[in-house]
């Protein structure tokens, strides 16, 4: 059996001792934190060898249901129940709501004792008669219906007489009563009772024969501001989690009132928030949320928000990928309050990692990583864990120096290495590393890891709400026992769900690879969800910052966004934003055989499809002459009753100009190619066809139209979540990038520079793309027109 197995058997054997059924014993320990609470909560109330099933499920109340903010009074609440002076769930609802509204403040008990009915005995005298009672107000009702009436409403109204009167006495006494009333049940009280058919009533009749839509429910506060749910500054005296230890001992963190106050006089009590990225990567769009987040809450609040750069591994850190975030951080609309950098604080995370040894809470270690890994996973202390202070105060000044070899010391952390938590195995607060480091030079060779330097950094800088994807959730009891330690000020910390979209990866791991082993053309190919990529083919990020707050942020994970929500988002955003124009992908030629040879005239053409025809800003001018080209998959051979573009002797439409006929045909050499279309057009436009087709002309006689290539872009995966598969690289979708490498295109788009975006009519969005040269144009398809998020009701 596994340490982890062996783990869940203890803590299910210690729930069922209590009195929890097999059922409940086993949910409670799928969920890591409930089962922690209630472990915690056992060995608290003293009842680890068990106790009555009425006092266990009381605890296990106090254990999944406590106020969050009251965490301070929880020990205090637990000797009420243990000493049954708390005795009823009831008692218990009223206390949760007592201490929900007094948090983490001191109280008065004799009111807390009022309010939660501490004291009083309801004896079985007064519920016989307060039941009498109930049953006299609704006699006619209980004759009337017998058996088959809502016991559950009687029982209500003798809980409003006497809300602390023992739940299961009450259901006693109704039942006799009931009886003495109504005597033995029948078969027709054991009868369901006949439902009554609604006489179905005939449509009213709308005159405008519309269809009457419902009203749409109002929007909760959170959906219009999703920053709703965070607390002010002010409230941040309150218990912040809970650490469990292996001896049973209990951490709770919060800052104290002088901690509180002295950061409240730094900040003025704005908000402070931190975008704190990597810099060993290019931003992707799970980053996007990230920045929603937080420069959104910040921004919100009239607070301020910092860029941080997290670079404590100079070994994977690039200026390059500094330059990009910066960029990226601009263009989806953020600034920042200023940009720092974890390297900063190298010389006070130096300094407080001295004073973590001199308070017994670290200590120099010689062990391996395979040894450290090992030593983990047996839950065993190191042997180097109990050396002297001294002893480790002067061997971390030596790591400092350069005087041990790289791997020989690290720094730990003195945590829990029996808890239940991973992330309290002593970690590793400082590596060596004789490596340069990008911002900070060659003045370290010693550098401070993520779980150390993280939450100091964030109390360095008066951070308000910390905030991270939920994957970091076991690290909160590491985050807090480190400035608990060190008697630093405690940022609020909540974690929110991780941004995963169908059809992508987005492990910076394996983004990393895929493009260094040239399965795509760069971090930003336009196939990536990297915020270069989204830039490059052509996406705005408002459109992005629109998907975000539309998926909300909510801590619900493991749900997988399908690709077609964020298309949705982008199309809404440039139907309002890209002009509209003309570009023909797979040109057929055809020749209007009775429009002059030599001619050509101008036709306006619309940029806005709703603008009025008098605003002359949009129009565009379109030349149109004897040879135009239409889309090869615009006509066919034969027509059909369902088919209304051209075909041989059939009418169409040329969009902003006029109808043609074909007329004739001309086919290549195999007698089934179709390589020029002859036809009649209808100058005065008498006939209406149903279809309507794009086209391109020559915009002189005997003269190409513009050429221009297009980039067609699908999903780089042909899986939902390739992330999950062994051979990942497989699923890599071999058609994800289509080139078409002479489209024509309308005179007009010669003057596209990078960054213009189009909607190429009946194809979809376009963006002009960076290998666009003054010889020929590139376009990316950003999305096509067809919205299958819409049709799928959203």
């Amino acid at each position: 059996m596994s340490v982890k197995d062996e783990n869940s058997a203890n803590s299910e054997d210690l729930f069922l001792k209590i009195g929890l059924d097999v059922k409940t014993a086993s949910q409670t320990i799928s969920n890591h934190k409930l089962t922690s609470n209630l472990t915690t909560i056992i060995h608290e109330a003293g009842v680890s060898n068990g106790c009555d099933r009425t006092t266990g499920n009381l605890l296990y109340s106090v254990a999944s249901r406590f106020p969050e903010a009251a965490l301070v009074h929880r020990s205090a609440f637990i000797k009420y129940i243990i000493s049954s002076k708390i005795k009823f769930p009831a008692q218990v609802d009223a206390a949760f709501d007592f201490l929900e509204n007094i948090g983490s403040e001191d109280f008065n008990l004799s009111e807390f004792e009022e309010a939660c009915g501490v004291g009083v005995e309801v004896s079985v005298e007064d519920i016989e008669k307060t039941v009498s009672e109930i049953f006299e107000e609704n006699k006619i009702t209980i004759l009337e219906k017998r058996y088959r009436i809502n016991e559950g409403k009687l029982l209500g109204d003798v809980r409003k007489k006497l809300p602390w009167a023992d739940t299961r006495i009450v259901k006693k006494v109704i039942g006799e009563k009931m009886y003495e009333l109504l005597g033995e049940k029948t078969a027709a009280d054991n009868e369901k009772p006949p439902k009554e058919k609604e006489k179905k009533k005939k449509p009213v009749k709308v005159e405008n024969k519309k269809t009457t839509m419902e009203a749409a429910p109002e929007p909760s506060e959170e959906e219009i501001n999703p920053y709703s749910i965070f607390p002010k500054p002010e409230q941040n005296i309150r218990v912040h989690t809970e650490v469990s230890f292996s001896d049973s001992s209990v951490l709770r963190c919060s800052n104290t009132k002088e901690l509180l106050d002295k950061h409240l006089k730094v900040t003025g009590g704005n908000v402070y928030t931190r975008f704190p990225p990597e810099p060993n990567g290019y931003l992707h769009i799970g980053h996007a949320k990230a920045m929603f987040v937080d420069f959104g809450l910040a921004k919100e609040r009239g607070g301020c928000c910092y860029l941080r750069f997290d670079d404590t591994n100079p070994e994977a850190e690039k200026r390059e990928y500094i330059t990009h975030i910066e960029d990226i951080v601009n263009w989806m609309g953020w600034e920042p309050f200023k940009i720092t950098y974890t390297s900063d604080y190298f010389q006070e995370l130096y300094d407080l990692a001295v004073e973590l040894i001199r308070r017994g809470h670290a200590y120099v270690d010689h062990q391996t990583g395979e040894e450290i890994k090992e030593y983990r996973e047996k839950k065993i202390n190191s042997p180097w864990r109990d050396r002297p202070i001294e002893e480790s105060l002067k061997l971390f000044d030596e790591m400092k120096r350069g005087n041990i070899e790289e791997g020989k010391a690290t720094l730990r952390m003195k945590q829990d290495m029996q808890n239940d938590n991973c992330n309290m195995y002593d970690l590793i607060a400082y590596r060596i590393k004789f490596t340069p480091h990008p911002h900070a030079g060659d003045k370290w060779c010693i550098y401070p890891s993520y779980d150390y330097a993280h939450c100091i950094v964030d109390s360095l800088e008066n951070i308000t709400h910390s905030l991270c994807t939920l994957e970091f959730e076991t690290r909160r009891a590491s985050y807090y026992w480190l400035l608990h330690s060190l008697g630093l000020y405690m940022p609020h910390v909540w974690e929110y769900s991780r941004l995963n979209i169908t059809n992508t990866v987005m492990s910076k791991r394996k983004l990393n690879h895929i493009v260094t082993n040239n399965h795509v053309d760069g971090w930003d190919d336009p196939r990536l969800l990297t915020l270069a990529g989204l830039r490059r083919r052509g996406v705005t990020p408002t459109a992005i910052n629109a998907f975000i707050r539309g998926i909300g942020i909510t801590r619900s994970d493991g749900s997988m966004i399908n690709m077609s929500r964020l298309e949705h988002h982008i199309r809404e955003e440039l139907n309002k934003t890209a002009p509209r124009t003309m570009v023909v992908l797979d040109p057929l030629k055809v020749v209007i055989t009775n429009f002059e040879t030599d001619k050509v005239i101008e036709l306006d053409a619309k940029k806005w499809p709703d603008a009025s025809s008098d605003d002359h800003s949009s129009l565009y001018k379109v030349p149109f002459s004897r040879v135009v080209y239409i889309e090869q998959d615009d006509f066919r051979m034969k027509y059909s009753s369902d088919y209304h573009r051209l075909a041989l002797g059939k009418t169409v439409m040329l969009r902003y100009a006029f109808p043609i006929k074909c007329t004739h045909v001309v086919l290549a050499d195999d007698n089934e190619t179709v390589v020029e279309i002859h036809a009649k057009y209808d100058l005065e436009k008498k006939i209406k066809p149903k279809g309507v087709v794009h086209w391109v002309a020559e915009p002189a006689p005997g003269k190409e139209p513009l050429k221009v290539e297009i980039r067609l872009f699908d999903k780089l995966f042909n899986s939902e979540n390739p992330a999950e598969l062994e051979n990942w690289l497989d699923d890599i979708n071999t058609n994800s990038r289509v080139v078409v490498s002479n489209a024509f295109a309308v005179p007009t788009l010669k003057e596209a520079v990078l960054g213009d975006r189009f909607q190429f009519e009946r194809k979809g969005y376009f963006a002009v793309d960076k290998d666009s040269t003054p010889e020929k144009l590139v376009f990316n398809r950003t999305v096509t027109l067809k919205d299958s998020y819409v049709k799928a009701g959203k």
